[in-house]
């Protein structure tokens, strides 16, 4: 049965991945807007039921605002984004950060993606395989709780 569930984690895993290549894709073929990069970063806290917290970085305009609309309404949108796995300045004491420009809200997702903070960071050298296919990460228990200076 485990076997059974991990392959279908996977195979779901691998569809969003295809999706998410797609969207890509039509982006540079001019069929979606891109994301518009901005010189300006901003970050946010992300709390998760663990009691953990984590900042994440943002340099999309629309994201940036999209954030800021999540935090003053405390709306339950899910993080959703790729890991990078190295630690951040402005993210101590975690060993890793999410790729800003991966980054987007949801109100649903799949859960092979879900993982609260402290088990990612123990797990570290599993993501990417089984655990959180394409290193894409999805905490479901986390929020965004307010904007933060670095």
């Amino acid at each position: 049965m485990r076997r059974l569930t991990s392959r279908i984690g996977t195979l779901a895993a691998t569809a969003l991945l295809t999706l998410a290549g797609t969207s890509a894709a039509q982006a540079a073929d001019g069929h979606t807007q891109a994301p518009r990069a901005s010189a300006e970063a901003a970050y946010f806290n992300l709390h998760d039921t663990s009691g953990s917290d984590f900042v994440i970085e943002l340099t999309d305009p629309d994201k940036i605002r999209e954030a800021r609309e999540i935090v003053s309404t405390e709306g339950g949108q899910i993080v959703i984004g790729t890991i990078e796995k190295q630690p951040a300045s402005y993210n101590p004491p975690w060993s890793f950060h999410l790729q800003p420009d991966t980054i987007h809200f949801a109100d649903m997702a799949i859960e092979v993606c879900d993982a609260n903070i402290p088990y990612v960071e123990e797990h570290l050298d599993e993501v990417g395989g089984a655990f959180l296919p394409g290193q894409v990460w999805c905490p479901w228990s986390g929020r965004l709780t307010h904007e933060v200076t670095p």
